[in-house]
């Protein structure tokens, strides 16, 4: 006998992407994120489009990907969609080193993070 299947991680007006190997420190991506909470969907977009941090780019790709998710899997309507959470947190760290002087080295950490991004359809008012 298999396991049961698990069921939804989200609500039933709700859609998830994760970008799971984000490059970049979770403090910076938390910047970011912090952007784009409780902004409508559409909104959002373009406040990653212009914004000129760097890890915009990536947490756009991730936006965009709830976007389509909720339309292609759960049948919600686009123009009704808010960002309801966004969180980062921490994953991989790379090690490298750097050589320095009289034979020594450093440690040059790299660390890439998570962004959980999840899309709620608002009913109208």
């Amino acid at each position: 006998m298999s396991k049961p299947a698990a069921g939804r991680r989200v609500g039933d007006k709700e859609a998830l992407s994760v970008g799971t190997q984000i490059r970049g420190s979770a403090q910076k991506l938390n910047l970011v994120a912090g952007l784009i909470r409780g902004k409508r969907a559409g909104d959002a977009l373009n406040i990653l489009a212009f914004s000129k941090k760097a890890m915009a780019v990536d947490a756009r790709k991730v936006l965009a990907s709830a976007i389509a998710n909720a339309e292609n899997n759960h049948n919600l309507d686009v123009d009704a969609l808010i960002v309801s959470e966004a969180s980062v947190g921490k994953s991989i760290t790379m090690k490298r080193f750097a050589t320095r002087g009289r034979g020594k080295s450093t440690r040059i950490l790299k660390p890439f993070s998570r962004l959980r991004i999840v899309v709620r359809e608002q009913e109208e008012a």
